[in-house]
């Protein structure tokens, strides 16, 4: 892990107040009093700090209020996947459950969501909803989402819509929304062609780069549904590199609402995913587990948040 990803964590941390207490285990009542809020490590060195999702970042704040509601304090720990990590939080005590955000490649971690049923650790997953999942999920409707932000296009004049983002398995909440933007555009009676989808992970330099690829190619594209912020942002980067205005020629839609959203040039219409609420729900959902409480996987609607980026 990157020293300076590390200290990101820990300064947020801080900032926010988070009470970590390892030591305050009742071994005869086996509880602490403490969530554990894990955010995964994956990169090896040559990947960027942009893969730590912003969007997580500002979800913490929420987090820790709600879990101050319960009477809970949260213990935030970025992990690097040790075999037994799981084992080290619920079985010696230092939480009483487990919230997990930014899994990253779903066919890896259902192998380790399912070691974290089989030890009967209590956990809720920041994500999708899947048949015979492990564990319990809360999250968005990303396939709703990717409708919204692509109606809401097409709603505005446009008929040639490209797609940026990760639209295979190991990213089901990109593919989702994927999914939704080609809904979208068969309800409207669009043809949704190959050339106009670019495979990107969510990074801004790599949206960055599949905008040039997309500018370099032959493809004629007035819209872009980017799915997630991050990826938006890169691409209005690159278009205004190249002289092509935003939302004169190309209206671009995000996903996330991200902070810096409403302060780039031009403020970014994106679908929002209320982080207040996921912060409630989450940490509401993990309590009820920890006393017993049985818990469905549900998803919550998102918004669509209209700014300048497609015309105000």
């Amino acid at each position: 892990m990157r020293p300076e990803t590390r200290e990101l964590i820990q300064n947020v941390a801080q900032e926010l107040g988070y009470s970590v207490n390892r030591h305050a285990a009742s071994l005869r009542r086996q509880s602490s009093n403490t969530i554990a809020l894990l955010l995964f490590d994956e990169t090896d060195g040559t990947q960027s700090d942009a893969l730590i999702n912003p969007f997580f970042l500002a979800m913490l704040s929420h987090i820790s209020k709600a879990a101050a509601q319960y009477g809970y304090d949260v213990l935030v720990s970025l992990q690097e996947l040790a075999a037994d990590w799981h084992i080290e939080y619920q079985a010696s005590y230092k939480a009483d459950g487990l919230i997990l955000l930014g899994y990253g490649d779903y066919e890896r971690y259902q192998l380790i969501f399912a070691a974290l049923s089989e030890t009967d650790t209590r956990f809720v997953i920041w994500g999708p909803i899947f048949d015979e999942q492990p564990g319990r999920s809360f999250g968005c409707d990303n396939e709703t989402g990717g409708e919204i932000a692509t109606r809401h296009l097409i709603d505005l004049g446009c008929r040639r819509i490209a797609f940026i983002g990760d639209t295979t398995h190991q990213n089901p909440e990109l593919a989702d929304r994927h999914r939704g933007y080609r809904n979208a555009l068969k309800n409207a009676g669009l043809q949704c062609s190959e050339a106009l989808i670019i495979s990107a992970n969510n990074d801004e330099a790599l949206g960055f780069d599949a905008m040039n690829s997309l500018l370099d190619s032959d493809a004629t594209f007035d819209g872009v549904f980017a799915a997630t912020d991050l990826l938006a942002i890169g691409a209005i980067r690159a278009m205004r590199a190249r002289g092509v205005s935003v939302p004169d020629d190309v209206r671009i839609v995000g996903f996330d609402d991200i902070e810096l959203a409403a302060y780039v040039t031009p403020p970014l219409t994106t679908v929002r995913q209320d982080i207040a609420i996921a912060g409630q729900e989450l940490v509401r959902r993990l309590v009820l587990l920890i006393e017993g409480q049985h818990i469905d996987s549900t998803l919550m609607q998102p918004q669509l948040i209209v700014r300048e980026s497609c015309g105000g």
